[in-house]
C-alpha cells in the first residue's frame, strides 16, 4: 500500500508536466483569428484562412 500511495503523487506530477509542455495555445498571436472552411452558397468550399481583427 505504501508504494501505492508514493507512485499516485508521482504519476499525477508526470501528468501534470506533460499537458504543460504539450498544451496548446489559448490566445491568437499578432491578433489573428483562425476561420474554419465552410460552405458558402452555391456549393462552394471555403477553405480556413486567417483573419487579422
Amino acid at each position: 500500500m505504501r508504494r501505492i500511495m508514493h507512485r499516485v503523487p508521482a504519476a499525477a506530477l508526470l501528468l501534470l508536466l506533460g499537458t504543460t509542455l504539450a498544451g496548446c495555445v489559448m490566445v491568437p498571436a499578432r491578433g489573428r483569428a483562425w476561420v474554419p472552411g465552410h460552405w458558402a452558397s452555391p456549393h462552394v468550399w471555403v477553405d480556413g484562412h486567417w483573419r487579422y481583427r
